[in-house]
């Protein structure tokens, strides 16, 4: 992810447009998550404006457990413990396991965020018994995942299968080898 500074305030790019009409300039449409509050605005520049870009420290960690309100983990190079809330790792929680290793995103040596792969492997827990005879228009059912995380998945995937899932869009993508 690419990250700017407009206004004082960090923000990942989360997707881009250009747009040219006729004989004017162009026109740059961000659509920008801002990385302390969660929100997602968009922000249009014009051909001669730029967003600054912000140069981040971004530092493996590994999560180690989760209390009621807050996720410990540790810096992998200095194994140093620290806390995280549940504000700075959002939706997240869904997608990592204890152990798991995983960027933090660093300014001035404070965490803003915390940036996950593609997609990870997880374990279903649970998966409600396919229906016999449900089989049109590629059938699916609700899985439950080690995480907590329900999603939709085919009728074929049980419990104890591994799956692949999408950590942007939180859909199901394949059961893993």
């Amino acid at each position: 992810m690419e990250y700017i500074k407009v206004e004082n305030d960090i923000y990942g790019v989360l997707k881009t447009e250009h747009n040219k009409m006729g004989r004017g300039q162009g026109v740059d449409r961000y659509f920008l998550k801002n990385l302390s509050t969660g929100t997602v605005i968009e922000r249009t520049f014009k051909g001669n404006q730029e967003a600054e870009n912000v140069n981040l420290e971004r530092k493996a960690v590994q999560f180690l457990y989760a209390d009621s309100e807050t996720y410990n983990f540790m810096d992998n190079n200095s194994f140093e413990q620290f806390e995280l809330g549940e504000k700075i790792i959002g939706k997240a929680k869904n997608y990592i396991r204890e152990g798991d290793t995983i960027d933090a995103i660093l300014y001035n040596d404070k965490i803003l965020t915390i940036e996950l792969p593609g997609k990870v492997k997880l374990k279903v827990t649970s998966a409600e018994p396919a229906t016999k005879g449900n089989s049109v228009d590629s059938p699916t059912k609700t899985i439950e995942l080690e995480t907590g995380l329900r999603v939709a998945a085919p009728l074929f995937i049980k419990s104890g299968d591994n799956v692949i899932i999408n950590t942007e869009s939180g859909k199901y993508i394949e059961r893993a080898k």
